[in-house]
């Protein structure tokens, strides 16, 4: 498989991965800001955007795999590697799987542990609605407010529709893949504890998916982690308050080191 890709600006790769339901769409607003800092490359997620469904079983290990080949393709040896919530979830297996290729993370708006069992049975519910209906339409109605914070439901419409026609315009079959992957993915609170490189956790102040309380772990567990709140944001910050988004990860990108140490779990 060859995921589709975007990228933007010249500088060390930054390597964003995109949340569920969505696409590389979401980080629009990122291109520009971080672009002028970073060679900022943003990948569709197996189904997702423009690039191919995965014919393999769900696995964010093999979405992890899938975003390696395109370091290679592009000739990347470390990147600093982010994603947001299921983003984050394939930061943290690429982490444990390529460690040798991360230099630094970002996790945003996502959660070291796995899933519950009631919140598995959900996914289930999803995956099965999905194909059954085959449309995402009732997806993006009944997702849009847990995905975005009070502040953007209330006050940033433009946000809201673009998340709704964002969801509607994935696959049923995508959705489904995706929810079965991240239900079965492991526990990464261990392979954020044997990290040794620089971290970055942002979380939205309004999100509830995942909220602080879960970045503050994954941020306890890394030993080099720094630790962002965005306001009157939700889940989707990158989104709903990209300017602050934006000014902490090129602040912390400005302080990352020269050549710190590749090998995510050294130590």
């Amino acid at each position: 498989m060859t995921l589709a890709y975007r990228e933007s600006g010249s500088g060390p790769p930054v390597v964003l991965l995109h949340a569920f339901p969505l696409s590389a769409a979401m980080w629009e607003h990122q291109y520009g800001p971080l672009g002028g800092v970073s060679r900022l490359i943003t990948p569709d997620l197996p189904g997702f955007g423009r690039s191919p469904a995965a014919e393999r079983e769900p696995s964010v290990d093999l979405i992890a795999d899938e975003v390696k080949g395109l370091l290679d393709q592009l000739g990347l040896d470390a990147v600093v590697l982010g994603g947001l919530s299921m983003g984050g979830y394939v930061t943290m297996a690429f982490l444990r799987r390529h460690p040798e290729r991360v230099r630094a993370i970002v996790l945003a708006d996502t959660k070291a542990g796995a899933d519950t069992e009631a919140a598995r049975a959900n996914r289930e519910r999803i995956a099965e609605a999905m194909l059954a209906a085959g449309d995402t339409a009732a997806l993006a109605e009944e997702l849009l407010p847990t995905l975005v914070g009070e502040t953007t439901l209330q006050t940033r419409p433009a946000v809201v529709e673009l998340v709704r026609s964002d969801i509607r315009a994935s696959k049923p079959t995508a959705v489904a893949w995706a929810q079965r992957a991240m239900a079965a993915r492991p526990d990464s609170v261990d392979t954020l504890r044997r990290a040794r490189l620089p971290a970055l956790v942002i979380v939205g102040e309004e999100d509830v998916l995942t909220p602080a309380a879960e970045a503050e772990a994954m941020a306890s567990a890394l030993h080099h982690a720094e630790l962002v709140r965005i306001p009157r944001a939700g889940h989707l910050s990158a989104l709903e308050h990209a300017m602050a988004f934006n000014d902490a990860v090129t602040s912390w990108l400005s302080n990352l080191p020269m050549d710190p140490p590749s090998g995510g779990e050294r130590g």
